[in-house]
């Protein structure tokens, strides 16, 4: 049976979408990974079903659309490339490409065009870790450039640009000099630029929010906190002291909650430790009395082989030592809990007491985003496991294996038309039928790795692979 359109309707209602609940930013309106297009096919792949296929470099962004283009981002080598497409026939309309002025950090399968572009319908702007932010009009025509990085992160960075009352908005954050901006879309002017000093590594897309009074907001997860930044001046409104330590899924919301999913390495329920402060465990350990530790140091706290699987990721900013603020993360992160949280927006500076309704903390996502349809929250995690939760209470309605797709998860979980799509990297793009007891009604192989999350309009799904993109339609 399938879930009404009014339903979706209704979910849509508070995401903020673009004009006609346009997909024209990662993940669709809002992030919300939500579309009221009808007519999406069920059953598809390399064979069947196919409008158009594409051929593409290599990357994992999802393509956006413009009023009638759709864009995207890709690379060879050590060039960077942003494509239009056009909407109805896949064509290539341009390619613009520039030089990496740089290789940083990337983890696999994380690459050089990992994030989304955003678009206005006309014009398209870029991030790109190696390179910087680039907008495009609607002939190819570039329009400006903004050099950024480079960016200490060992995964690589991952959120995508949004545009926001006449601003795009970049969120870089890294081991060390973490911050957000907002550029003007037509010059490239950088309308303010914020730190964020006790950000470590993040990938998380952000989303908006407009209260009641006041100014639209962008809400962005990141180490340790939920924060809520004021989009005409970039000041800090709101926060929440209650987040895991590396956040990668973009968040949802509904009306007056959003529901953020955070989870990282040694920091599972029960993981916790309570370590001593860095005077004392200077004046214990700290031999030369230089005010720092190195390796060696290290090992009489550690021992020589944890010293030495820990110090990478101790020593933030590659100094060769471990200091007052590498160790203070290192307590932070140690303290820290995964969880799904429920956490009720708006207020005015620390509200961590007041607005968490409730922790989940098992059988998390590491980098696929939550879904919210109706009073149902979704996640998919590697192995293929899908959780429902009640939105209110937190309690899981029913959890269970995509027996035919039981692999790893990068592309985050779409839904229309009644259906829920699950994207595997292997390209089995499982088809599940929504509801506190969801079951799985087909599964389809697209034959090669997907990594970038489908989108869904026009009454289509688009897919693309490692090395096309595709249309598909009943």
């Amino acid at each position: 049976m399938r879930l009404p359109a009014l339903l979706f309707t209704a979910s849509l209602s508070v995401c903020l979408a673009a004009p006609n609940g346009q997909w024209d930013r990662f993940r669709g309106p809002n992030g919300s990974g939500l579309s009221e297009e009808v007519g999406i096919p069920t059953e598809f792949g390399p064979d069947k079903n196919v409008v158009w296929k594409t051929a593409l470099p290599e990357g994992d962004s999802s393509p956006v659309f413009g009023t009638d283009s759709i864009f995207l981002t890709g690379f060879e080598g050590d060039k960077l490339f942003t494509i239009s497409l056009d909407r109805k026939t896949g064509r290539v309309k341009w390619r613009r490409e520039v030089q990496r002025t740089r290789e940083g950090f990337l983890r696999e399968p994380n690459n050089p065009a990992s994030p989304s572009p955003v678009t206005d319908g006309q014009n398209v702007f870029v991030f790109f870790q190696d390179f910087g932010m680039l907008a495009y009009g609607p002939d190819g025509n570039e329009l400006w450039r903004i050099p950024l990085g480079p960016f200490n992160n060992p995964m690589g960075l991952g959120s995508s640009p949004i545009l926001a009352a006449g601003k795009v908005i970049q969120v870089c954050d890294s081991e060390t000099d973490s911050y957000i901006l907002a550029a003007d879309p037509k010059t490239g002017k950088i309308l303010w630029r914020k730190e964020r000093p006790f950000a470590l590594r993040g990938f998380s897309t952000p989303v908006l929010w407009q209260p009641p009074k006041g100014n639209l907001q962008v809400l962005i997860p990141g180490s340790y906190e939920l924060k809520a930044y004021d989009v005409e001046t970039g000041e800090i409104v709101w926060y929440v002291r209650s987040l895991t330590w590396q956040l990668k899924p973009t968040p949802v919301m509904d009306d007056d909650t959003i529901y953020v999913v955070g989870w990282a390495g040694e920091s599972d329920l029960g993981e916790q430790e309570d370590l001593p402060t860095f005077d004392v465990v200077l004046a214990e350990h700290d031999a030369n009395k230089d005010g720092k530790l190195d390796l060696e140091e290290l090992s009489h706290l550690k021992g020589p082989e944890e010293a030495k699987r820990v110090f990478f990721n101790v020593d933030l900013d590659r100094s060769g030592f471990v200091e007052d603020r590498d160790w203070e993360h290192h307590r932070r992160k140690k303290a820290v809990v995964n969880a799904v949280q429920a956490i009720r927006l708006g207020g005015e500076g620390d509200m961590t007491e007041s607005a968490v309704k409730w922790r989940y903390y098992k059988t998390l996502p590491n980098v696929p985003s939550p879904l919210l349809l109706g009073d149902v929250l979704y996640l998919v995690k590697d192995g293929g496991i899908v959780t429902a939760l009640d939105k209110k209470s937190g309690e899981v309605t029913k959890q269970g294996r995509l027996r035919e797709a039981m692999d790893r998860y990068f592309a985050s979980p779409v839904a229309a038309d009644g259906k829920i799509f699950m994207a595997a990297e292997t390209g089995k793009i499982s088809v599940l039928e929504p509801g506190p007891q969801w079951e799985v009604v087909h599964v389809n192989d697209m034959g090669e790795e997907v990594w970038a999350t489908p989108v869904l309009t026009d009454s289509m799904i688009y897919v693309r692979t490692r090395s096309a993109l595709y249309c598909f339609d009943e």
